[in-house]
């Protein structure tokens, strides 16, 4: 199973299993247990600032777009098929990788920006 497959997993069963607005340090353990420390070069702090921007690390947030499709759980994964993620069949209407997608939000609320505040007390052992 692919990161991405992981992360999308992660997202939704946050979704159905806790629908709650997670704590900073839980979701910093979740997301270390499920090894996505380092993970395209991104540290835990990267992924719990864009957890933040997306959802307020609200589980259960569901926002929908103009276009009928959904943003869902903690990451705010699209319901459309509008890129492709070699994994299921898409329509690929942005003729774009998944993966390239993901940074978006990080790269404008995040990215070059120091980060280790998000990790600030939080014990992952």
């Amino acid at each position: 199973m692919t990161k991405v497959l992981l992360i999308y997993l992660v997202s939704c069963l946050l979704a159905i299993s806790q629908a709650a607005i997670m704590r900073r340090c839980d979701m910093a353990k979740l997301l270390y247990k499920e090894e996505l420390h380092g993970f395209e070069g991104y540290a835990l702090s990267d992924w719990l600032c864009l957890a933040f921007v997306e959802s307020k690390f609200n589980t259960s947030k569901i926002s929908d777009n103009a276009d009928g499709s959904f943003d869902y759980g903690i990451f705010q994964i699209n319901s459309h098929y509008w890129c492709n993620d070699y994994l299921s069949h898409s329509e690929n209407l942005c003729h774009v990788d998944c993966i390239g997608l993901t940074g978006i939000e990080w790269k404008l609320h995040c990215s070059g920006r120091p980060l280790s505040y998000w990790m600030t007390g939080c014990h992952l052992a």
